[in-house]
């Protein structure tokens, strides 16, 4: 019986801010191909850490200026398709604070970026071990009292 593909890694950043009234937000973007809502994710860097290789994606896909956190929250699977082919991907998921955004960034013309509550945001994408670990963010994002 042959064996299972081992799942490729993948690294990803939920990328967050509070409100002034104390609201947690999350940034999702659009994909480039389809268009559907997604986290910023890449391929891990060489010789760079996970945490920090998904705070570049977030860089490079929306544009997020920030802090990642060094542990994991969580991960999800999906199928990423290449070419007529789809191979099962592992994503290992980091929570990046969000201290600015840049007005322009390397994919700003192929992607749109926009803030939803966590509920709204599991809502929106479709990879159900996303919508849980968005669902469930409440529960773990470091809590910082409403400005003001």
């Amino acid at each position: 019986m042959p064996k299972a593909p081992a799942k490729t890694k993948q690294v990803a950043a939920i990328p967050f801010r509070f409100t002034e009234r104390g609201d947690l937000q999350v940034l999702l973007v659009t994909s480039r191909e389809t268009k559907r809502w997604v986290v910023p994710k890449g391929w891990p860097w060489p010789r760079i850490a996970n945490y920090k290789a998904a705070q570049g994606e977030a860089w490079e896909e929306a544009g997020v200026i920030g802090n990642a956190i060094k542990g994991k929250i969580g991960s999800f699977a999906y199928e990423k398709r290449k070419g007529s082919k789809s191979i099962p991907v592992k994503v290992l998921v980091y929570l990046l604070e969000v201290t600015d955004l840049a007005r322009s960034w390397p994919e700003v013309g192929e992607r749109k970026r926009a803030w939803f509550s966590p509920d709204k945001a599991a809502d929106a994408v479709q990879e159900p071990g996303l919508k849980d670990l968005l669902r469930g963010l409440g529960e773990i994002v470091p809590r910082q009292a409403p400005a003001g």
